[in-house]
C-alpha cells in the first residue's frame, strides 16, 4: 500500500506535495519521494525513511517549480529498497515521473514485453517501474513531436488493455502537465481537487481525500474506475474515460484499514462505514450471545476505535481507553519481518491495569492477519489483571493473501488460513471469538454510496476481481511475500506467471 499525490499550481509547490505526503504517511513509512518541474527541468528528491527524515531545508530548496508529484511508499514484496523509492523517470519520450500504488498481476508478462517488443530496459524489481514503460512506449508509439490530451487519453486506454491488476497512477509530463488514473475496477483509491489562491487556481490528486482537505483543496469526486483526469500547465483539466468496460469493485479493506477515518472513498465516508461495522458487530453479538458477560469494551489503537465506541453503545457496555499507544512505532502488521513485528508490540501499546482488573474485557480490532499481534495483546490484557479476555474482529477473518497491493503475508502466515473460528480463538489466547459476517461488513460500506454494487473482497473469500489469478500465481507469490524472504540477503527472483495454469 502506498499513497500518492500531484499538483499543478500557480507557484513554487514543494511545501504542497511535502503537506500532503505527510498526511499520507499512514499508507506507508518505508520511503518517500517527490519530482518537480520547473523550465523544462526536473528536479528529485527520494530515499528511504519518513517523510520529515527524507526532506530538509536543504532538499526542499533543491525542488523548485509550479508542478511535482509525490509518493509514500512501503514495500509490497521483499524488502526495503531505496533503489525501488518513487517516483520513477523516463526521459523518452518528452521526459516522464510516475508514481503508483497498487500492484500489477501480470507485471513478469510485461517485463519481456517491454524486454522484446518495446525494447526497453527495467531496472527494478518494481511494478511501477513496468508501468512507467507500458505508458511511456504508449505515447511514443503515437509518433508525435507534440501532445494533447486526447493522446494522453488514448495512451491512458492502452495501458489498460495490456495492464491487469489493482492501480492509481499520478505522472508527470515534462512542459505538459499531471496525468492521474485508475484501474477499471477502481481497486485502488484516487481523487481529485482545486483551489483558488491569490495566484491563480490550482489542482491536486491524491490517494485520499483528506491530503485534498488538509491543504485547503475543495474535492471535487473520486477518479472513477479506469477514467483518466489530466491537468494542464496552464490549470485547465480534463476527464475522460479510458476503459472499455470499467467494472468498478473498490478495495473494501481500505475502509476497514488502511484509510484515514476522516477520509471519504467512492462516496462512502471512512469513518460512517466504521461507525456502521461497529453497529452491526453488536447485532452478532446480540444475535449468537445474548447472554454475553461482558464489563467494558477497549479498542485497540487506532483504527478499531470508531467500530468499538459503536459496538458498547449498542450493547450498553462501557467503554474505556485502555492501550496507550507510542505513536513513534509503525504498523506492525506491514513490518518487514517476524522479529521485528513481535518485538514491535510491547514497544507500541501499554496497558492501563485499572481498566482491566477483575472485569471481564471485550477487545476490539479492525481485523485480525496475522494474529502474533492479537496474541500478545490479549496477554497484556491478562498480565493487567483481566478476569476473562474476548476479542471480536470489526472484519471476517482474513484467510486469503491480497494481491492487488496490500502487504498481506502469505497464506501460510495468515492465522485464519485453513483454521476455524474456534481454532484461531484458541491459538490468540481469547476466551472468545467473534469475528464480523462478510455480508455485514459488506452491508457497513454500502450503505454509504449504494450505487457501489461491488467490492474487492478477495482476503475474505478468495474471490479476485480480475482474471489470470491462478493457483500457480498465488504459489509464486507465497515465496515472495514469507518473512523468510524478507530476510536481509534472501533471493527474490521468483517470476510471477499469469498464464501457466499447472
Amino acid at each position: 500500500m502506498c499513497g500518492i499525490i500531484g499538483v499543478v499550481g500557480s507557484s513554487s509547490v514543494n511545501q504542497t506535495l511535502y503537506d500532503g505526503l505527510t498526511v499520507l504517511q499512514h499508507r506507508g513509512q518505508d520511503a518517500a519521494g517527490i519530482i518537480t518541474c520547473h523550465n523544462g527541468r526536473l528536479h528529485l528528491r527520494k530515499s528511504n525513511g519518513l517523510v520529515r527524515d527524507v526532506f530538509h531545508t536543504r532538499h526542499m530548496l533543491e525542488l523548485p517549480g509550479d508542478m511535482g508529484i509525490g509518493h509514500v511508499r512501503y514495500p509490497t514484496a521483499g524488502c526495503a529498497s531505496s533503489a525501488e523509492a518513487q517516483p520513477f523517470y523516463v526521459n523518452s519520450p518528452f521526459g516522464i515521473s510516475l508514481a503508483h500504488n497498487g500492484n500489477l498481476t501480470n507485471a513478469d508478462e510485461l517485463k519481456q514485453e517491454l524486454f522484446r517488443e518495446d525494447l526497453r530496459h527495467i531496472n527494478t524489481e518494481s511494478d511501477s517501474e513496468v508501468l512507467l514503460n507500458i505508458f511511456a512506449h504508449e505515447l511514443q508509439a503515437l509518433g508525435k513531436l507534440r501532445i494533447d490530451e486526447n493522446d494522453i487519453f488514448a495512451a491512458v486506454a492502452r495501458v489498460h488493455q495490456r495492464v491487469s491488476g489493482g492501480y492509481a497512477v499520478v505522472a508527470m509530463i515534462t512542459d505538459y502537465g499531471i496525468v492521474a488514473f485508475r484501474d477499471p475496477n477502481g481497486i485502488r483509491p484516487l481523487v481529485f481537487g482545486s483551489r483558488q489562491t491569490e495566484n491563480g487556481s490550482e489542482s491536486m490528486v491524491a490517494s485520499e481525500s483528506v491530503a485534498v482537505d488538509a491543504l485547503g483543496f475543495q474535492l471535487i469526486r473520486d477518479v472513477e474506475p479506469g477514467e483518466a483526469v489530466f491537468i494542464d500547465m496552464k490549470g485547465e483539466l480534463y476527464t475522460r474515460q479510458c476503459a472499455r468496460n470499467p467494472d468498478p469493485a473498490p478495495c473494501i479493506f481500505e475502509h476497514v484499514y488502511f484509510a484515514r477515518p476522516d477520509s471519504i472513498m467512492d462516496g462512502v465516508s471512512v469513518y460512517k462505514a466504521r461507525l456502521r461495522m461497529g453497529e452491526n458487530l453488536s447485532h452478532k453479538i446480540e444475535r449468537v450471545w445474548p447472554d454475553h458477560d461482558i464489563d467494558v469494551v477497549i479498542p485497540i489503537p487506532d483504527t478499531s476505535r470508531t467500530s468499538a465506541l459503536q459496538l458498547a453503545n449498542e450493547l450498553g457496555v462501557k467503554y474505556r481507553e485502555g492501550f496507550i499507544k507510542n505513536r513513534y512505532i509503525g504498523r506492525t502488521f506491514i513490518m518487514p519481518g517476524q522479529k521485528q513485528r513481535k518485538k514491535s508490540v510491547r514497544q507500541k501499546l501499554n496497558a492501563i491495569d485499572l481498566e482491566f482488573r477483575d472485569k471481564n474485557v471485550m477487545l476490539v480490532d479492525d481485523s485480525i492477519v496475522r494474529g502474533t499481534t492479537s496474541q500478545q495483546i490479549i496477554q497484556m490484557a491478562r498480565d493487567a489483571g483481566a478476569r476473562k479476555v474476548y476479542f471480536a474482529s470489526a472484519a471476517p477473518p482474513v484467510r486469503y493473501p491480497n494481491v492487488y497491493g496490500i502487504d498481506m503475508p502469505s497464506a501460510q502466515e495468515l492465522i485464519a488460513h485453513g483454521r476455524s473460528e474456534e481454532e484461531v480463538a484458541e491459538a490468540i489466547g481469547a476466551d472468545k471469538l467473534i469475528f464480523q459476517d462478510l455480508d455485514d461488513l459488506i452491508d457497513a460500506v454500502h450503505r454509504g454510496n449504494t450505487s457501489i454494487t461491488r467490492f474487492d473482497t478477495s482476503v475474505f473469500n478468495g474471490e479476485y476481481v480480475t482474471k489470470g489469478i491462478t493457483s500457480l500465481y498465488l504459489e509464486q507469490l507465497e515465496l515472495l511475500r514469507s518473512d523468510s524472504a524478507k530476510e536481509p540477503g534472501k533471493e527474490k527472483s521468483v517470476s510471477l506467471d499469469m498464464h501457466n495454469t499447472a
